[in-house]
């Protein structure tokens, strides 16, 4: 059973929808893209820099589209379930047929836009916490006055909060963890820091229509299955103001008896911790076109 799942913010390096356009057909489809939702995502993916790519307006819609680009270019694939990383899941519901891709990329354009604005209001941040108890950590992330925003598995926990909360963080590490590393994001992703882009993203919501998924779709918020689309959207609202945990889907995909898991461009970040988290689960990520032909034979093997 292949789990298709796609990653997210921070994913993103300069350049990296370069050689994805040179496929047929793929740079007037990003175009027609571009112009629907007002960004130049062409430009983006191929000529800017790394600290145009880190502004979250930018970033999140770009992860979108590349998510779906590469998967258009495996050809027809019906993995046995599919699940994203925070903005990622955005682009699990367009493969799964709960939003089209159109609906899909507005929507993150406006999620983008939203948490950019949130974000402006106070100088906030994220560090990954590689090792230690997770137990132990999240008490001690919350006596920082920290939010464990994304709890990862395989020994990972993002922590989110104020710059000054952060720089407590690295004077103060909890026990058992080996490093901090601050993350090139913008802001305190998945907090309460972010409510008021919770209140734009329901109203953009209120416009789309979605379809209830055509595949089992793993939800971040619990790592529960969603068989409505209703919730599915309804869920993709409420995340960004709420913790990722991605240990509870890799959870999931356990369950579901998944044996091998493929990561849309561009691919890496959820690959690596799978291979921590789920011995015996073949991996694959999808960093450029030379990927697909061993990604369609990862495909072939494990899928009915």
């Amino acid at each position: 059973m292949l789990v298709l799942v796609a990653p997210g913010q921070g994913a993103q390096t300069p350049g990296f929808l370069t050689e994805w356009l040179e496929l047929p057909g793929a740079a007037d489809r990003v175009a027609a893209w571009s112009d629907a939702i007002g960004l130049d995502l062409v430009h983006y993916g191929t000529k800017a820099d790394a600290d145009e790519i880190r502004d979250t307006a930018v970033a999140q819609p770009l992860l979108v589209a590349a998510g779906l680009l590469s998967a258009s270019a495996l050809g027809e694939v019906a993995p046995g379930a599919v699940a994203g990383h925070s903005v990622g899941e955005i682009t699990a519901a367009a493969l799964a047929g709960v939003l089209d891709e159109t609906a899909a990329l507005s929507l993150v354009r406006k999620r983008g836009l939203a948490m950019a604005d949130a974000a402006a209001v106070t100088e906030t941040g994220m560090a990954a916490l590689l090792g230690g108890d997770p137990e132990a950590t999240v008490a001690h992330l919350e006596k920082l006055g920290l939010t464990p925003a994304n709890i990862n598995g395989a020994g990972q926990i993002v922590a989110a909060g104020t710059k000054e909360q952060l720089a407590a963080l690295e004077a103060d590490k909890p026990e058992g963890v080996r490093r901090v590393v601050m993350l090139q994001v913008a802001g305190a992703f998945h907090t309460h820091h972010m409510g008021p882009a919770v209140d734009t993203l329901a109203r953009a919501a209120e416009a789309l229509t979605p379809g209830d998924p055509k595949l089992t779709y793993v939800s971040n918020r619990d790592g529960g299955t969603v068989a409505s689309g209703a919730e599915v959207l309804e869920r993709l609202v409420g995340q960004v103001a709420n913790p990722v945990r991605w240990d509870l889907c890799m959870e999931t995909f356990k369950e579901l008896g998944v044996t091998a898991l493929l990561e849309v461009c561009p691919g890496g970040t959820l690959t690596g911790l799978a291979k921590r988290a789920l011995p015996g689960v073949r991996t694959l990520a999808l960093k450029t076109p030379a990927d697909l032909d061993a990604a369609r034979e990862l495909v072939a093997e494990h899928t009915a």
